[in-house]
């Protein structure tokens, strides 16, 4: 299959930064200056000393000279550092909000095919990781220009020796090309362990409480160390591969500077060249075997900014990471009506074929699960209805189908009689609320929670929705009221209260369409009736979809979808389902028998 053309590029943002690159850039050459004048300024001093009428004045006026140019490229480094520290994150920050931005748009499909560790790698990690190699980039080029340069000196002083470095560089950098592309898969590899590694630990973190109450601690703690065995064993892969040909490198360079040091003897010996040549060969060494090292640094950076950019443009291919797709119907006024028209729905299971650099090249069905098969029904505007059915039986697909976090595989999903597959994204996202069973918290204040839905709301507005949620008696209660920060996923909230307020946040949206999928389920008999009383509040105010755990809570509903293996077996208000369907009227028993369980 084809991919899409990426839609990421580092060079759109790098052009909204010219001045602060601009400097840097300059002080950089700055410095390459300094550091190539450095070491000849100090052979020269060198030289003069070796005179037999040393101008010792003038030697030190060199080294004055030298020491005026080290503490310049120590300012100038302080400037890049200070530009990079303040730039890089606004730059990072930028990536990272495009980032997340393109993955609000990609599918709840994609979602499920991958953890959410890898999304939090390629959104917040990769783009830091490119920042930090392109600012290192500089620095290391800056040193491969200034080393250069003193070999092309060394070189005007004694061609051979010169050749000899030359040489050195050439045949450790060709080593180096092989070490890169030896390593690349490994590299794709590790990241992918270590993003598995970050989403295991984070769900470990979330299910703190579910961990602890089930008694869950060894399971999990076999199933982290599990992932970070594997990851242990592709790092340490990855290094050791990295490791064997760098002592290789090691090797090779040491041989070489020194048969060179050796070569650079004999020529004093002969009087080739001159004690400051052979000092600025000996002293600078170092810088030498450093001029190898960063040409393979380079291709080290090239190496791993290409896989943090691969991985980032990963998101951006309609293949792998499908994107939602919108038509351009706009509505203004959504009654709604919703419709199925045959509608068949499997949920499938995807295979991601990886080439030798770990590019995915092919995507192929593993195996897909059938829900809904030819499925039709009718849910007239401004009524409530609930689907009901054992597990499985396609209730909350039917939900995802409607607020199209889903697509169907064939029929129609219609809302006031437009297939929903040409509705524009405004129309449909500001026309649903969706509540699932554990609606989303924010770890922020009561009413900033309120305002994610509405931003503008006023507090009478906001006092409304929460009245109408019954919620203002707990709110009420609260030492700071509606500035109470609930914590991360509001875990500060009971069940019902978590509800509640998703509830207040719909109020708030006033949308036509209000879905509530098992939102109930996990409540008690009180929180129950809590969530019953609002959801009685707003009928005949939208179209209210309830998938319903508890039958008891949709006593009231206009009319019930009753579901069995993805097709309505059955229909109509909840008296009648009771008294000429069997199976609905032993359901509601066992509820009921569960419920005296409970109390008793």
């Amino acid at each position: 299959m084809k991919k899409q053309k990426p839609a990421f590029s580092i060079a759109h943002y790098l052009k909204k930064y010219k001045l602060p690159i601009t400097m840097v850039v300059i002080s950089t050459i700055l410095i390459t200056v300094l550091a190539v004048l450095t070491p000849i300024y100090t052979a020269n001093a060198i030289e003069i000393l070796t005179l037999p009428n040393a101008n010792y004045w003038e030697a030190i006026k060199l080294f004055i000279f030298v020491l005026a140019c080290n503490l310049a490229v120590h300012l100038l480094n302080h400037l890049n550092n200070a530009v990079y520290n303040i730039y890089s994150r606004r730059l990072g920050k930028q990536i990272s909000m495009d980032l997340i931005s393109r993955s609000f748009n990609i599918t709840s499909q994609s979602y499920a095919n991958h953890n959410s560790g890898d999304f939090a790698q390629r959104i917040l990690s990769e783009p830091q990781a490119i920042i930090n190699q392109l600012f290192s980039f500089i620095g290391i080029l800056s040193n491969i220009i200034s080393v250069t340069a003193i070999i092309v000196y060394v070189f005007v002083l004694n061609y051979i020796v010169g050749l000899c470095l030359i040489t050195i560089v050439a045949i450790v950098s060709i080593i180096d090309m092989f070490r890169i592309k030896k390593t690349w898969p490994l590299r794709q590899k590790d990241r992918e362990a270590y993003a598995k590694v970050h989403a295991i630990v984070y769900e470990t973190i979330k299910s703190e409480k579910d961990v602890k109450t089930s008694n869950l601690e060894n399971k999990l703690r076999s199933a982290v160390n599990l992932q970070m065995t594997e990851y242990q064993k592709t790092s340490n892969k990855k290094e050791l591969t990295n490791l064997n040909w760098r002592l290789l490198l090691k090797i090779f360079r040491d041989l070489m500077i020194y048969a060179t040091l050796i070569l650079g003897i004999i020529f004093l010996e002969k009087s080739i060249i001159t004690i400051s040549a052979f000092m600025l060969i000996y002293s600078y060494q170092g810088r030498f075997v450093s001029l190898a090292s960063c040409i393979s640094q380079v291709g080290d950076i090239v190496s791993n900014i290409s896989l943090s950019k691969k991985r980032m443009n990963e998101l951006f291919e309609d293949f792998e990471y499908e994107e939602e797709k919108f038509g351009d119907i706009s509505l203004e006024n959504v009654k709604g009506d919703i419709k199925f028209e045959n509608v068949t729905f499997n949920y499938k299971d995807y295979e991601f074929v990886k080439d030798k650099k770990q590019t995915v090249i092919d995507k192929k069905l593993k195996y897909q699960t059938p829900v809904l098969q030819d499925l039709s029904f009718h849910i007239k505007p401004s009524t409530t209805v609930a689907f009901v059915g054992k597990s499985g039986s396609g209730k909350s697909t039917i939900l995802s189908l409607i607020s199209k976090m889903l697509e169907v595989d064939d029929g129609k999903v219609l809302i006031d009689d437009v297939d929903i597959k040409d509705l524009d994204k405004q129309t449909l996202r500001s026309s649903i609320s969706l509540l699932n069973q554990f609606p989303y918290i924010f770890n922020m204040s009561i009413k900033d929670n309120l305002k994610m839905a509405k931003e503008d709301a006023t507090d009478e507005e906001i006092d409304k929705a929460i009245e109408n949620s019954f919620l203002k008696e707990f709110v009420d209660s609260l030492p700071n009221g509606l500035d109470t920060i609930v914590g991360e996923s509001g875990i500060k909230l009971s069940g019902g209260q978590k509800q509640r307020l998703a509830i207040a946040r719909a109020l708030l949206r006033k949308t036509s369409i209000i879905i509530f999928d098992e939102s109930t389920s996990s409540l008690d008999n009180l929180a129950q009736e809590h969530i019953k009383k609002c959801i009685d509040n707003l009928k005949g105010k939208s179209t209210i979809v309830i998938v319903a755990h508890r039958l008891s809570t949709i006593k009231n509903v206009d009319n019930i979808f009753f579901l069995e293996n993805g097709k309505i077996v059955d229909e109509g208000t909840f008296d009648r389902l009771c008294k000429k369907n069997k199976e609905f009227e032993r359901l509601f028993e066992i509820e009921n028998l569960t419920n005296d369980l409970e109390e008793n």
